[in-house]
């Protein structure tokens, strides 16, 4: 049964749905809250499991040319050089890390190429429910539907999803630059350095922006929350002067770096949906899961929620979204608590769990039966993505 679907935001994983359904021949409506869609944020890494998404949709190619592969990632303790975090990738299966424009740059090409309808300036409201369908209100008081299926992918900031999710206590600033020559960093190395859990600082290769060839990394900085709120008024001098402290190797990486606002602000939390779903209505991605990004996890997450929802409406819609659901549940579910354990081991006031982390789980790590399943962790195959379904 082909279907008129509203896709509610222009980030991956609405780009991802909009396409993966329209392929179904499904009539899609896109709608995007900025009058020129654009991506926000640095650095992204799509896993294996993402990067075949983006297989089916087409742009594998392209999307290999334009990242860097990401073999390994590799964490030390300042001053010390006592390594904390050493996973690599399965052989032959990198993960492939973006700036996000990149990636939005593929997938909104291929929205044009397609001729589906995007409403742009449309910050939406509510999705009301009116005779199992749902129309789309839009803050200005424009309307329209009805609808068969409303798909929230509007993320963190949804006005359509129930989420009450956990905020972190915290953040990072990231920002992009070029790559200096002559560090003596691996350019398929995400590498980080951390004081404890409550200074960490890292450089991830993100490939090269479209039409432009110069290799561009993205450098973050994590800070409390507090911090966060108070960035756009702080000493960019003492900032400087503190993460090269901590990692003196760093220094080139930070040069082109003048004003506060080429470091954007990054707010994590941590929640699931226990239904993603409701009638006529769908959520995925942030809206339906949050979590912070030490697993390297989130548009991850959402070009599979993409891909299971598409799968699921291969049946009636009645069935579809509860088969969505049971599709993606264990999935999450093993990377939301994973996240949750491993993320105060890295980014936290504490001062026992840096000692446990150190003194316990990374040598663990080497086991010859740990090592690898932490690389089938970090590659987003530990549970299968899609349960019951032989794509992936």
């Amino acid at each position: 049964m082909k279907l008129d679907i509203a896709v509610v935001g222009a980030g991956i994983g609405g780009l991802a749905t909009a396409l993966l359904a329209a392929a179904d021949g499904h009539n899609i409506t896109l709608f995007e809250r900025f009058e020129a869609p654009r991506p926000v944020g640095s650095g992204l890494v799509i896993q294996p499991v993402g990067l075949a998404v983006l297989d089916l949709l087409g742009l594998g190619t392209q999307a290999r040319a334009l990242s860097s592969p990401i073999l390994r990632m590799y964490g030390d303790g300042a001053g010390t050089g006592r390594r904390v975090l050493d996973v690599g990738y399965p052989t032959g299966a990198p993960g492939r890390a973006f700036h996000r424009a990149s990636l939005f740059g593929l997938l909104w090409s291929r929205i044009a190429a397609a001729g589906i309808g995007v409403v742009t300036s449309a910050s939406v409201a509510a999705a009301p429910l009116d005779r199992a369908r749902r129309h789309v209100a839009l803050e200005d008081g424009r309307r329209f539907g009805p609808f068969d299926l409303v798909v929230d992918a509007s993320g963190a900031g949804s006005r359509l999803s129930p989420l009450a999710a956990r905020i972190l206590p915290y953040g990072a600033i990231w920002g992009t630059v070029p790559w200096p020559e002559g560090t003596g960093f691996a350019r398929d190395h995400l590498r980080q350095r951390y004081r404890r859990a409550d200074r960490m600082v890292g450089v991830l290769p993100i490939g090269r922006l479209p039409d432009d060839p110069t290799p561009i990394t993205a450098v973050f900085w994590s800070m409390p929350t507090a911090g966060l709120t108070r960035w756009p008024e702080a000493s960019l001098n003492d900032w400087k002067a503190e993460a090269t402290a901590l990692w003196p190797e760093i220094a080139p990486f930070l040069a082109t770096i003048t004003r506060n606002d080429q470091m954007t602000p990054a707010r994590y939390a941590h929640g699931t949906l226990r239904r993603p779903y409701a009638q006529a209505l769908a959520h995925i991605g942030d809206a339906a899961h949050r979590a912070s990004p030490q697993l390297g996890q989130g548009a991850n997450m959402a070009l599979l929620d993409a891909l299971a929802l598409t799968l699921a409406l291969r049946e009636p819609l009645d069935e579809a979204l509860p088969a969505y659901a049971r599709m993606r549940r264990w999935h999450i579910f093993s990377y939301q608590a994973f996240s949750a354990l491993l993320t105060p081991m890295y980014q936290s006031d504490s001062r026992i769990l840096p000692r446990i982390r150190d003194g316990l789980l990374a040598p663990m790590a080497t086991w010859p039966v740990i090592r690898p399943m932490l690389s089938r962790l970090v590659a987003g195959d530990l549970l299968r993505p899609l349960a019951g379904e032989g794509f992936l």
